[in-house]
């Protein structure tokens, strides 16, 4: 495969040896897998998950919802707070598929009763520690104002959490407590709406990948762990082998005064998560790249970021093995973020895989 410019890897056998673990853990639990697709956001990826049995799926848009149900995805979940102004999009997308969408205000499902006729299903967002969106469970006047809606189509059918404060520095002592204050809140939205039949949703991708029980839970939801990424190496949720996301940069500039490489990769092909390491800021991890895949190198990272430009903070050793023209590869903080910024990746094997398109 030729690479001239900055080019998304993915390794296929680690992305789908992700898959088949993560739905060979779910069904030992006893639990429902619906993965995040958002991502690879890839009907081409998604065929992947079909080939483990998967067929019920999360997005995070109405047009991702869209995207999945034009191939072949029939019973989604929109993991993000009910839209208004989207109604019409959604009232035609429920007609064609089994459609779960989020209620976090008793206006927001008062207005979805009257601006979409169709039936579909709606799960309550809960908050199980984030602090960014879903009900206080210790408000009981808005969970029974939530209870039901005035649309007969429309069934009350879950809650929903999403513990985005797993993200950081994780073990599975810590995954088990995070797990465990969400049941909790789970608990007493459950007691206070008297419903035992409810689902019982959970997503994130660190506590699910170092868990293997979630009593209290019907389903499981995790997305990032089909590609992994250095941000979830760092917390502990995965091991570097399980990283299936690579970003190949070529090589147009070296400083040995400052010990910098100057890369064709910047924050318009990362974005610009980064972490922190020793008080310096990293943007991505440098790895040696072969036909097979890639390999750790030293402590050379991505210590700078503009739109098109990459810059590496490299060692002695490190700079004095590399000349303009190579092609470094660096591993994504974020594989979410980079692979959207993208939109497009390829395999080793050099196959094309494309991403729904933007509107």
């Amino acid at each position: 495969m030729i690479i001239t410019k900055p080019t998304l890897l993915v390794n296929e056998k680690i992305a789908r040896t992700n898959i088949r673990t993560m739905a060979q853990k779910a069904k030992k639990a006893g639990v429902l897998f619906r993965p995040h697709m958002k991502t690879h956001q890839s009907a081409e990826v998604g065929a992947w998950y079909k080939e483990e049995g998967v067929d019920k799926i999360t997005v995070s848009s109405v047009d991702m919802a869209i995207y999945f149900a034009k191939h072949g995805f029939d019973d989604i979940t929109i993991a993000f707070p009910y839209n208004w102004l989207e109604a019409s999009q959604i009232e035609a997308l429920a007609q064609k598929v089994k459609l779960n969408v989020l209620i976090e205000s008793a206006e927001s499902l008062e207005h979805l009763a009257t601006h979409v006729r169709t039936k579909l299903n709606y799960f309550i967002k809960v908050d199980i520690g984030t602090r960014r969106t879903g009900i206080n469970p210790n408000n009981p006047k808005l969970i029974h104002s939530l209870a039901k809606s005035t649309n007969p189509d429309h069934q009350l059918v879950g809650l929903l959490g999403h513990a985005g404060h797993s993200y950081q520095t994780m073990d599975k002592k810590k995954a088990q407590k995070i797990l465990k204050e969400s049941q909790k809140a789970f608990v007493k939205v459950v007691a206070e709406l008297g419903r035992t039949d409810l689902i019982i949703s959970y997503g994130d991708t660190p506590t699910c990948s170092l868990l293997d029980d979630f009593p209290g839970i019907n389903e499981i939801r995790p997305g990032n762990f089909v590609f992994y990424d250095l941000m979830q190496y760092g917390f502990g949720s995965c091991e570097f082998k399980d990283i299936a996301v690579c970003m190949a940069c070529p090589v147009v500039a070296i400083h040995h005064n400052r010990k910098e490489i100057v890369v064709y990769g910047g924050s318009v092909h990362f974005s610009k998560d980064h972490i922190n390491v020793g008080g310096k800021r990293n943007y991505g991890l440098v790895v040696n790249l072969d036909e097979s895949g890639w390999e750790p190198s030293d402590n050379s990272y991505m210590s700078k970021l503009s739109q098109e430009h990459g810059i590496i903070s490299a060692s002695k050793e490190f700079l004095n093995s590399v000349k303009v023209g190579d092609v470094l590869g660096v591993i994504p903080i974020h594989s979410c973020l980079t692979a959207d910024v993208n939109g497009y990746f390829y395999t080793l094997d050099g196959q094309f895989i494309p991403m729904r398109e933007k509107r």
